[in-house]
């Protein structure tokens, strides 16, 4: 995966996800498309309305529009459903828990304006918890995307994929990290940069690009970071983690999202089986979200690269105190 980050934000996710779908709907006659009456929010409004056969707007039923999801599933059709992330991880988690994952059909779900990307629509509306609701869902997969290219690589291999898939992703820009075309493979991370042997960022989603602002940061400072991108949180690449856990012997994860049961937990639950090292996380803590612009709530949670960079250092600390002690 060819790397060409310089800060530079790439195209709207909404302009990349309602070309995207099209394209897999015009390319597969099995591939249909329901919403929860947000289609104009990722650009499919008029492609639906020119192909009613096609897409489905289920209305403000998100339950509903999931056991739709399911039924067709059932029986042959490939459904990708849109909703915000909000609504397509509490709202109805009983029936993709039950109606889809249990009952082993296959649904894409895409939840868009994750985490503090919610921005103005506030805290109801803001979800730092559906990573951790759909990891708990047997055999589910869950990505946070990270850029466009990522968007245009993995979502078609979610159409023939079986099972449960969930993918968080914003709607605005944001940097672009990976050259267009890419196709990254599902369950592996992805290395952005292995120059470090000092410690070891795990991050996803909107956090790949801040890690390597901190890694930037850190690096002036004679710190040496690698920053992995942990794009599938479900299944976690495993031996990748703990490859660079022993590799750095200090390890910071990113996400946005709680702390609780999404990246850090994911990460965690590996290295204390595996590979016991200092780890610290930036995450939002045991909260709620609040409205205001997407730069604020980053500040206002944590979610910066000097945060990152300040709680890199610390696990760095961390290890030196350890080998010290031995």
């Amino acid at each position: 995966m060819k790397v060409i980050y310089d800060g530079e934000n790439g195209r709207a996710f909404k302009e990349v996800l309602g070309e995207t779908i099209q394209r897999l709907a015009e390319a597969d006659p099995d591939v249909v498309y329901l919403d929860a009456d947000l289609m104009g929010c990722i650009n499919m409004a008029g492609w639906a309305g020119e192909h009613p056969d096609r897409a489905v707007n289920c209305g403000i039923a998100e339950a509903n529009m999931i056991g739709i999801a399911a039924g067709m599933s059932a029986v042959g059709w490939k459904p990708i459903v849109h909703t915000f992330g909000c609504f397509a991880s509490r709202r109805c988690y009983d029936q993709i828990f039950l109606s889809g994952g249990y009952a082993g059909n296959s649904v894409t779900v895409i939840g868009t304006d994750p985490g503090v990307c919610a921005a103005f629509n506030g805290g109801t509306h803001m979800p730092f918890e559906d990573m951790a609701l759909y990891r708990a869902i047997p055999g589910a997969y869950v990505f946070d995307i990270t850029d466009e290219a990522m968007l245009e690589g993995v979502l078609p291999q979610c159409v023939d994929l079986p099972g449960v898939k969930y993918l968080r992703v914003g709607r605005k820009s944001s940097p672009k990290v990976y050259e267009k075309g890419v196709r990254p493979e599902i369950g592996k991370g992805i290395v952005v940069t292995e120059k470090g042997q000092d410690a070891v960022i795990f991050a996803c989603g909107l956090m790949v690009a801040k890690a390597l602002e901190a890694a930037e940061i850190l690096e002036r400072e004679g710190i040496r970071i690698a920053v992995v991108d942990l794009f599938t949180v479900k299944p976690l690449d495993e031996e990748l983690v703990a490859a660079y856990a022993e590799r750095t012997g200090a390890a910071v994860t990113a996400e946005n999202h709680n702390k609780i049961g999404g990246l850090y937990s994911a990460v965690s639950e590996v290295l204390g089986r595996r590979c016991p090292i200092p780890v610290e996380y930036v995450a939002v803590e045991d909260e709620f979200g609040e409205v205001g612009p997407q730069d604020y709530l980053e500040e206002r949670f944590g979610l910066t690269a000097a945060h990152l960079a300040e709680k890199t250092r610390e696990a760095v600390r961390k290890k030196t105190v350890k080998k010290q002690n031995r």
